[in-house]
């Protein structure tokens, strides 16, 4: 008696209902994901990345956890799987290493440099001698700041002078490098004492 009645205009008899095994082994349509979702296919790798994601976040935790322990003076997580020292093989295909390279000084490697004097200072040396050490704070040319020693008996450096200054540090001033070039621009000559 059901199969003889008539629906809709076309006069199809009604679709089957599928059986169980039908079900699970049919893909997902669109209608199944509804519009506030993602497409099908990108909803699918975003889940296996998020499974990837939950299974491989315990085992970085507890790496984290046991590097801070064993390791406390390093930094990051990897300073833990670094070794401190190379084997031979790995020696021998790296070959030498280059040397360090020197701390550039105030002057950047250049043997002169022009300057103006800021103030002129006094600077007490180093144990065991004692004096009183002329030195002047210079702004050089490459727009550094720095000290340099004023060699010589007497000075007439005052501010807004310009001298020029040289590479060479003065043995018993810590932190003084540079040395005032002495009979050059505004910087007299050392005046000879009369006898």
């Amino acid at each position: 008696m059901l199969l003889t009645q008539r629906h809709g205009r076309d006069n199809q008899l009604p679709t089957p209902t599928p059986t169980h095994a039908e079900r699970t082994f049919t893909q997902p349509t669109l209608a199944h994901y509804t519009r506030f979702e993602i497409s099908p296919p990108v909803r699918h790798i975003s889940v296996l990345i998020m499974a990837f994601l939950s299974h491989l976040r315990p085992m970085l935790s507890s790496v984290l956890q046991a590097s801070q322990s064993s390791f406390p003076w390093s930094g990051s997580v990897f300073a833990s799987f670094s070794r401190t020292m190379a084997t031979l093989n790995q020696m021998h295909r790296r070959g030498k290493l280059p040397p360090p390279l020197k701390k550039v000084g105030a002057t950047f490697g250049r043997p002169q440099l022009k300057a103006v004097v800021l103030k002129t200072i006094i600077r007490k040396p180093k144990k065991p001698n004692s004096a009183n050490r002329k030195c002047a704070r210079v702004r050089l040319s490459n727009g550094k700041e720095a000290v340099a020693f004023i060699p010589g008996e007497g000075h007439n450096l005052q501010e807004h002078h310009v001298v020029l200054v040289e590479g060479g540090r003065t043995q018993d001033l810590p932190g003084v490098k540079l040395t005032v070039v002495r009979g050059k621009y505004d910087c007299a000559h050392v005046i000879k004492k009369k006898q």
